[in-house]
């Protein structure tokens, strides 16, 4: 498996080619990037913008991991708003456009929400309802991951929505589409689950891997800590990982706002992960 970083790691504000030389110095095989509405890899970054992206990982001896992007807790796929909706399915497929261009195999999307505890005044929308607008936004959007080349990867997050390997598994095989899998976060399940049975129920679905880390006795968002700090059994992940056949990236996700602020968090991550996989560094 390979070793990646996610830009959210870093300090908000931190330019892509600081985030890349510093990713590179510590020692990560790849960085995901996220694209946003505006800024230096926003929504209307030009083709040569982003060609100079992909020829400074290219100089750095960098992978791009994948491309996130935070944009769907603003525009939903699953939103009451027709026309909120139909901006997400737009931003998906600007990311799929992106990524291509970028050089990434896979996206991370999160396919909409019943509800958000941590975004203050969220929508709220029928749960079944989540689910038909979510598959069909999805269905339709597959063969235009299927003509770029890009994987759409399901982040099982706080929204709840998914809640299960089973429903999630459910899900993703009713899309049909070998373009359409899982973007599996580890941390994101320890609050009521444990990431191990997710991989081996997922198998061959997961696309790309995050890692992060989870105390339970905390709870909320105070319960995200460091790699090797908090409740999450690595060993049986990572077994759990090889037996699927995963070889891909496995990006970590430390937010500074649950971590720290500081640079020295991508250096202590990147020993982590190192440890998690039985590498040297």
């Amino acid at each position: 498996m390979k070793k990646g970083i996610n830009i959210w790691s870093f300090r908000e504000g931190t330019a892509i080619k600081d985030a890349i030389a510093t990713a590179k110095d510590a020692g990560f095989d790849g960085i995901e990037l996220a694209l946003n509405e505006t800024g230096e890899l926003g929504l209307e970054a030009t083709d040569g913008e982003l060609s100079e992206i992909k020829q400074r990982l290219s100089d750095t001896g960098l992978e791009l991991a994948g491309l996130a992007t935070g944009l769907y807790w603003s525009y939903a796929m699953t939103s009451e708003s027709e026309a909120n909706r139909a901006k997400a399915i737009d931003v998906c497929k600007k990311q799929i456009e992106t990524a291509a261009k970028l050089g990434a195999d896979a996206i991370l999307v999160i396919p909409g929400a019943v509800g958000v505890d941590f975004i203050p005044g969220s929508e709220v929308v029928p749960y079944d309802k989540a689910y038909d607008r979510a598959l069909e936004a999805i269905t339709k959007l597959a063969p235009e991951a299927a003509g770029a080349g890009v994987s759409i990867g399901i982040e099982n997050v706080w929204n709840k929505f998914l809640l299960s390997p089973l429903e999630m598994r459910g899900f993703i095989d009713a899309v049909g589409s070998p373009w359409v899998g899982s973007y599996f976060d580890v941390g994101n399940t320890v609050a009521n689950g444990y990431p191990e049975h997710w991989i081996s129920i997922l198998g061959p679905r997961i696309k790309k891997v995050h890692f992060k880390d989870y105390r339970r006795q905390a709870g909320g968002l105070h319960g995200f800590v460091d790699l090797l700090a908090g409740d999450v059994d690595y060993p049986a992940v990572v077994s759990a990982l090889q037996a699927a056949g995963y070889d891909g990236y496995v990006t970590a996700e430390m937010i500074p706002h649950y971590t720290h602020h500081s640079e020295q968090i991508i250096y202590n991550t990147s020993g982590a992960m190192d440890a998690i996989l039985g590498r040297k560094g």
